[in-house]
């Protein structure tokens, strides 16, 4: 761990103004809750932004799309995004079943532990999520950094196209959200669309209650955007998911 303290700071503008304030910086050793997804990819850059020093990228993996707790990643895409961003990837098999995936991110997050201080998360407001995960930190004795906390659900998007991050839908599963969407890149244009059918619909537009997932192409630290060749299966009228997944 690594801390700057501030005493003096000069008022922009002011010659030999100097504001008088007591903080601490402290820049940690952290790994990352990684699904590849937009909340973990911009709390991911944020936490860089704040200073810390990034190690690893955890990702549980569970066999269904219906996992409480965690976003199922395409396996190939995320080896390329951990290849991109150069950090090194950590992935633990989960068979996704309501608490016994908990033991499934304590193991991962425990073969970590002696090597960082804090973890990161991309939780927004999943109390579900974010209680457990910041439960198992306290168990192992690390701090739990949440960069996108008290975000709204618009601020969410306005960071993610203010830093210059690419973003595509990989799976729709709510009404309003149709197949047409899967595959997509999300630019402002979109966005505004995603957001009038979120109102009409009442789906939240950062889809922290499952109606769609996301996968990130490009964002600062990545060497290349990824390009992807794919297919699309419906299961049903409201769930449409990407298959068949290649990377070009």
């Amino acid at each position: 761990m690594f801390g700057l303290f501030l005493r003096d700071l000069k008022i922009s503008g002011k010659k030999d103004k100097f504001l008088k304030v007591d903080f601490l910086l402290v820049f940690m050793k952290v790994a990352v809750l990684f699904s590849g997804g937009k909340d973990s990819c911009l709390a991911l850059h944020l936490a860089k932004r704040e200073g810390h020093d990034v190690e690893y990228l955890l990702n549980v993996s569970p066999d269904n799309f219906d996992s409480f707790m965690f976003h199922k990643p395409y396996p190939i895409l995320l080896e390329r995004q951990a290849k991109e961003l150069g950090i090194e990837l950590v992935v633990r098999k989960s068979k996704g079943e309501k608490e016994k995936e908990l033991e499934d991110l304590r193991d991962l997050i425990g073969g970590v532990r002696y090597n960082v201080e804090g973890i990161v998360t991309g939780g927004i407001a999943s109390s579900y999520q974010g209680s457990r995960i910041r439960r198992v930190c306290e168990e192992l004795g690390l701090d739990c950094i949440a960069p996108l906390e008290g975000f709204s659900q618009e601020k969410i998007w306005e960071s993610l196209f203010d830093y210059g991050f690419e973003v595509v839908l990989t799976k729709v599963s709510c009404d309003g959200l149709l197949k047409e969407w899967v595959g997509d890149v999300i630019d402002r244009e979109k966005y505004l669309k995603l957001l009038s059918l979120s109102k009409k619909y009442k789906f939240r537009v950062d889809f922290e209650g499952g109606e769609a997932e996301s996968a990130v192409l490009f964002m600062p630290g990545f060497n290349k955007r990824i390009r992807l060749d794919f297919s699309i299966r419906s299961d049903g009228e409201f769930r449409h998911y990407i298959d068949r997944l290649e990377i070009k």
